[in-house]
């Protein structure tokens, strides 16, 4: 697999936020930061999540991924779109709920926008342990099962965070 990296691009209203490789835990701070960057602009009107070019995307990054479709439920009142043509992928999404906050497609995305790269600031040990505590908490909010697969986890994170 190769290493994963955060690309964006804006087109007609619509941010694209184009996750491509195995994304994994280092890169939830450029999509945090990205996150807050775009709900904050006056031109934003939708977002796109494109899976077409991910190897793999860790649990950390799925909630990163499943709060930017909450809040812009939230804001915004509209739904978000995943493009996942990866199968196996696509499964992983089904099974933790996405299909609720989504529209999941399985084409490819095809796009004429130009992309960069989206990098954030490292972080510490203790910002990484609260970003992987809220995309958790944010996947057990989407459905019972993800409630029981990731409570232990959350509970061992907020644990050590109490004991620093």
């Amino acid at each position: 697999m190769t290493s994963g990296e955060v690309l964006v691009a804006f087109h007609n209203g619509t941010h694209i936020i184009r996750l491509r490789g195995d994304v994994r835990l280092n890169l939830c701070s450029a999509l945090e930061k990205y996150l807050d960057d775009i709900l904050e602009r006056p031109d934003f009107s939708n977002v796109v999540i494109d899976l077409s070019q991910a190897e793999g995307v860790d649990s950390t990054t799925l909630g990163q991924i499943a709060k930017i479709s909450i809040l812009c439920r939230d804001r915004f009142a509209i739904t978000p779109t995943i493009s996942s043509p990866n199968p196996s992928i696509t499964r992983i999404l089904l099974s933790m709920g996405f299909d609720q906050v989504f529209h999941i497609i399985d084409e490819p995305f095809e796009d004429p926008a130009d992309f960069c790269q989206w990098v954030a600031d490292a972080v510490t040990e203790d910002e990484a342990r609260e970003q992987v505590i809220a995309a958790h908490k944010v996947l057990m909010g989407l459905n019972d099962k993800n409630k029981d697969v990731f409570k232990e986890l959350v509970d061992c994170l907020e644990s050590d965070r109490h004991n620093c």
